[in-house]
C-alpha cells in the first residue's frame, strides 16, 4: 500500500502540472477519484439545486460510493498518466 500511495501523492502533483486543462467531465473524474482516495465515501449534505458546480462534484464522487481507497488511487493514477 505504501508503494501505491507515493504513487497517487506523485499523480496529485503531476495532475497541477498538466499542459491541457481537461474537459469537464475528466475535471470531475479527477475530483471525485481523489475524494474517495482521501476521505472515503460521500457524507456531505447533498447542494442545493443552485449550486450547479457543488451538486455535480457531489454527484461524481457519490458514484464511488464503496470504493475502497487503493482501486480510487489505482484510477486516478491511471487517469492523470493518460492525461500527461
Amino acid at each position: 500500500m505504501a508503494n501505491i500511495q507515493a504513487d497517487f501523492l506523485t499523480a496529485v502533483a503531476n495532475s497541477r502540472l498538466l499542459t491541457q486543462r481537461p474537459d469537464n467531465a475528466t475535471l470531475l473524474k479527477i475530483y471525485s477519484l481523489y475524494k474517495q482516495a482521501t476521505t472515503g465515501d460521500n457524507a456531505e449534505p447533498k447542494p442545493g439545486f443552485g449550486d450547479l458546480v457543488g451538486r455535480a462534484k457531489w454527484d461524481a464522487w457519490t458514484a464511488l460510493k464503496g470504493t475502497s481507497a487503493e482501486p480510487a488511487m489505482q484510477q486516478y493514477i491511471a487517469l492523470i498518466d493518460s492525461l500527461e
